[in-house]
């Protein structure tokens, strides 16, 4: 990485930081520059004592889950297996353990980097809370691409021995108004061991749930709300959280060719005039892969840990976004006509819902978005800036939504 690093430099050359290859917007590619590759980097160690964990930065989340999960360890982490852990840390990261451990970023402890140095070298420096400890702050929800290229990354881990995941579908969503209000009122704000996600599509209603070291009893009884709404059909499974996430996965295969999302949260419930946008919108989904999804917050997020973080959505009541998915995967140019329609869809969508949302997720970028860097990290854009500056001041890693040096 320092080799790739200083050549680039040298020779000025262009360069993007790839480790889980799932940028939305394609921006850990670059035309006329190089691609430094960190996917590779499988390594993990464990200190069962001290309950951390050292991984390299290539490891995939459905790879940090399992390797975890073996020694009943946890950290959290998305739902999609296939995405590169430290990007997903990086940029802030949440899923099912969310409200239960806090963000991903929350539990990284230090990380090893590889920065630019002088005019045209590179070295390696290590970030915790007790060295270079505002590079640590910086990279707990601003990481991504923008002050060097991280190679480890040390997690303070926690035990997991058991969870209970339970999904329940609603066909058609006649009973949208009911199952949404029920479940912003009760999955933020219930045993903090719940993490939940609701998900509409054109033809269903779909929720997710995790409960970590509890029953079916309970996963129930915490969820009999929305659960009462209608006549949902409903699964439950128990058992190591590596076997749940891996039972849960999706082969890549038999994803869209193609997504686009747009990212935001809401401090507030959803009225059931917005209520009725998402009913709309869904309605006239250009295609069943397309949906609304939300990810329900609350719980330890709101606990910054020691040292703090640069992702600043604590407050949140919920995670949300419209996504539009179209195309065969494996089929060039397969899904082109539907192109246009599905982002304008997204466009509309997202605009429709405005007034009742606010900011935005690094991690699903929203391109061409008026103050960005506000929406993504709100009050902490400036300092983030001037931690940019003192280890990144000629803007070597920059892409279109970089942040920039406090003097540019």
């Amino acid at each position: 990485m320092v080799n790739a690093l200083t050549w680039a430099r040298q020779h000025d050359v262009a360069l993007r930081v790839r480790s889980g290859g799932h940028s939305l917007e394609g921006w850990s590619n670059v035309d006329n520059g190089i691609v430094i590759d960190v996917s590779e980097l499988k390594s993990a160690h464990l200190d069962t004592t001290a309950r951390t964990a050292t991984v390299g930065a290539g490891l995939s989340q459905l790879e940090a889950v399992t390797t975890l999960a073996k020694k009943n360890l946890a950290v959290t982490t998305g739902t999609e297996g296939s995405v590169g852990l430290s990007g997903a840390t990086l940029g802030g990261g949440f899923g099912f353990l969310t409200r239960y451990l806090g963000m991903a970023c929350d539990s990284l402890i230090g990380a090893e980097i590889v920065v630019a140095e002088g005019a045209s070298c590179a070295k390696v420096i290590n970030a915790d809370l007790e060295n270079h400890s505002d590079l640590l702050w910086a990279l707990r929800g601003a990481g991504n691409g923008n002050f060097g290229i991280v190679t480890s990354l040390t997690y303070k881990v926690t035990p997991l021995e058991s969870v209970t995941y339970l999904q329940a579908t609603w066909n058609g969503i006649g009973d949208l108004q009911g199952v949404f209000e029920a479940w912003q009122r009760t999955a933020p704000v219930a045993d903090d061991r719940l993490g939940a996600q609701l998900e509409i599509r054109r033809t269903q209603i779909l929720l997710f749930a995790v409960l970590a070291e509890g029953t079916p009893a309970e996963a129930k009884k915490a969820l009999a709300p929305i659960l009462s709404v209608g006549d949902p059909t409903s699964t439950v499974q128990v058992g190591n959280w590596g076997d749940v996430y891996s039972a849960f996965q999706i082969p890549t295969g038999d994803e869209p060719a193609n997504w686009k999302f747009c990212s935001q949260f809401t401090n507030t419930p959803f009225p059931r005039t917005a209520i009725s946008v998402i009913a709309s919108f869904m309605h006239d989904a250009p295609t069943d892969d397309s949906n609304f999804f939300t990810q329900a917050f609350g719980g330890a997020v709101r606990k910054s840990p020691r040292g703090g973080t640069s992702f600043p959505h604590r407050d949140a009541l919920f995670y949300s976004e419209p996504g539009a998915g179209w195309g065969k995967r494996g089929v060039p140019s397969s899904g082109n006509e539907l192109t246009t329609q599905a982002q304008a869809w997204i466009a509309e969508f997202s605009q429709a819902l405005r007034p009742y949302v606010n900011g935005a997720y690094v991690n699903v970028p929203n391109a061409g978005m008026q103050n960005w860097e506000t929406a993504y990290w709100g009050d902490n854009f400036d300092r983030l800036r001037t931690i940019k500056a003192q280890y990144d001041p000629q803007n070597v890693f920059q892409y279109e939504q970089s942040i920039p040096p406090a003097f540019c």
